[in-house]
């Protein structure tokens, strides 16, 4: 087996230690430990012993077509976080989960023996070493990660006097890569790293946290199907029915569980969002559970959603989505009609 050489792979910027490391309660989906590999194991690794990164720290440069483009006419150039030629510097983050699996289970408020039978049962039998090792306590579950893109000085993040704007982020290939207008993820994550480029500038601190959660974590095969659904349905693509079509299709609305979302923001050393980019109530009621304060939240404005993700917008503003505007009722959410699928 190959065993990597990790020359010059250290971390560009220094993260950590901070104290929530050292509370069990903390962090339980990672290893805060996971970008030290090098320089925290080297005695094993020269031993032999194969120990591998969990988490990378580099730098890279963003290239947005509404940024370069100028959508925002009051986002300017500063030479050091937005460049001449459009492009944003960022400080990039990619976090594989690592489970502990007591860590876990009391994070989700049931037994430790409870949570390894059901992973165990929900994954086919794959790890056996679930139910037959319990001495074994870490797991690495084969689910994606999180990337992590720091706007600023990474020092900002636990600096009290600084402002920190953030968005927590579930993937959605087809908007977010694509520019598919049935939803507003693109459109938000754009606006939320708009607004972390601005703090930046104003000497605070941006981050957004991309998670690995397609389709609510239910998969691309299901949401296109849903979308199908929704769209031949009785009545046509309705905001009254929205979540419906989910639950008929898949058993359930949303398998995302915010309640690990946290760790990274823990592993960050973060205890307080100023402006926290994001609608979502589950994502609020995660942070907070966490002892993260958050300050303002900042919702998408109008002439950003897309005329066909009104029906998402609307259905998530009724379900306990944020919102500074009066909350739909349910002769709103009937009135509230998508494109029909021979409408494309």
């Amino acid at each position: 087996m190959h065993r990597p050489d990790l020359t010059n792979t250290a971390p560009v910027a220094r993260i950590g230690p901070h104290p929530q490391w050292s509370d069990a309660s903390r962090i339980v989906s990672m290893d805060p430990y996971g970008h030290l590999v090098a320089q925290c194991f080297q005695e094993q690794i020269d031993d032999g012993t194969d120990v591998r990164p969990s988490i990378a720290v580099t730098r890279a440069r963003l290239s947005l077509p509404e940024v370069v483009h100028g959508r925002q006419q009051n986002l300017q150039v500063d030479g050091r976080i937005l460049l001449e030629s459009g492009e944003i510097n960022v400080t990039k983050i990619a976090v594989e989960p690592v489970w502990h699996l007591p860590g876990v289970a009391e994070r989700f408020r049931i037994k430790e023996s409870e949570l390894r039978r059901i992973l165990f049962e929900q994954t086919g039998g794959m790890f056996s070493d679930l139910v037959t090792r319990s001495d074994l306590k870490i797991f690495l579950p084969p689910i994606g990660g999180a990337t992590l893109y720091i706007f600023g000085n990474p020092e900002y993040l636990t600096d009290s006097s600084r402002r920190l704007t953030c968005r927590v982020h579930d993937e959605c290939n087809g908007s977010d890569v694509f520019g598919s207008d049935i939803c507003t993820c693109r459109p938000y994550l754009v606006h939320g790293i708009e607004e972390c480029v601005r703090e930046a500038q104003n000497d605070g601190v941006g981050l957004v946290v991309y998670n690995r959660k397609e389709g609510r974590a239910l998969g691309e095969v299901t949401k296109f199907l849903v979308y199908n659904a929704r769209k031949r349905q009785d009545g046509g693509d309705r905001a009254d029915a929205y979540f419906e079509r989910t639950e008929c299709i898949a058993g359930v609305q949303d398998v995302r569980f915010q309640e690990l979302m946290p760790d990274v923001l823990n592993w960050l050393g973060i205890s307080r969002i100023d402006r926290f980019v994001s609608m979502s109530n589950m994502k609020y009621d995660a942070l907070t559970a966490q002892g993260i304060d958050v300050g303002q939240r900042v919702s998408l404005p109008d002439n950003l959603i897309p005329e066909d993700a009104q029906v998402e917008m609307e259905a998530k503003k009724a379900a306990g989505y944020y919102t500074p505007d009066e909350v739909p009722d349910i002769d709103d959410l009937a009135k509230t009609r998508g494109r029909h699928i021979e409408g494309y």
